[in-house]
């Protein structure tokens, strides 16, 4: 399989089988992570792999602290989403609702589908991922890398996996949960494992823009 086949091939996947990975094969998704380029071969990346039941802990924590409001990332958020940022933000968000069959004014079954996240869309694994805090910006860029060849990885491996920035909003809950040091900022979640490919949800894709607005020749 091409590098091309594979970014062709991978998607956001939002609905997974119960099956576990076995150990080997997530050995082998992070060695290739592993190879990572970094800034200066610094590697500043940490993952927190769950299975099974620390799976699901989390995923409990994560929703009941969400039910309390008061977000509190480790590194702040945008404060808004200007522009085509979001024009395209808003696209993704409608057309994931429009193959899940959900109106733009059921806000019930929204925040529904909005909280499947915090329970990694029902995958077995779930990959944390933080950075080396002393590594600010530059330190993130490379993770936003790791997370980038992880996804990939995936797909090369027959695995299902989506990046999801909303665990970073609870990042106490991780943190606790976890056992992760103060030292490392909490960033996102890596959730994996094998594409229940008869979802419906799992048809969804997300567009690209064109070339031109994103390549400048000088």
């Amino acid at each position: 399989m091409s590098l091309t086949d594979i970014l062709d091939a991978r998607h956001s996947c939002r609905a997974y089988l119960d099956t576990p990975v076995p150990d080997d094969v997530i050995e082998q998704l992070f060695a290739l992570a592993q190879k990572t380029p970094s800034w200066c071969n610094t590697q500043p990346w940490q993952a927190y792999v769950t299975s099974g039941e620390s799976t699901q802990k989390l995923g409990d924590a994560l929703l009941e602290r969400a039910g309390l409001g008061d977000p509190a990332p480790d590194v702040e958020w945008p404060p808004g989403y200007p522009d085509v940022y979001g024009e395209r933000r808003r696209e993704s968000g409608y057309a994931l609702y429009a193959a899940l069959g959900i109106e733009r004014s059921d806000y019930a079954a929204r925040t529904d589908a909005a909280n499947l996240n915090l329970h990694f869309f029902g995958a077995p694994h779930t990959a944390i991922i933080t950075t080396a805090a002393a590594l600010g910006t530059y330190g993130a860029v490379d993770c936003g890398g790791y997370v980038a060849v992880l996804a990939l990885a995936a797909q090369e491996l027959g695995l299902g996996a989506i990046p999801q920035a909303a665990i970073a909003a609870y990042s106490d809950v991780v943190r606790a949960q976890l056992s992760i040091p103060e030292e490392q900022h909490i960033l996102c979640a890596v959730s994996f494992g094998y594409e229940d490919t008869k979802h419906v949800v799992n048809s969804f894709r997300t567009s690209r823009a064109p070339l031109a607005e994103t390549l400048h020749r000088v």
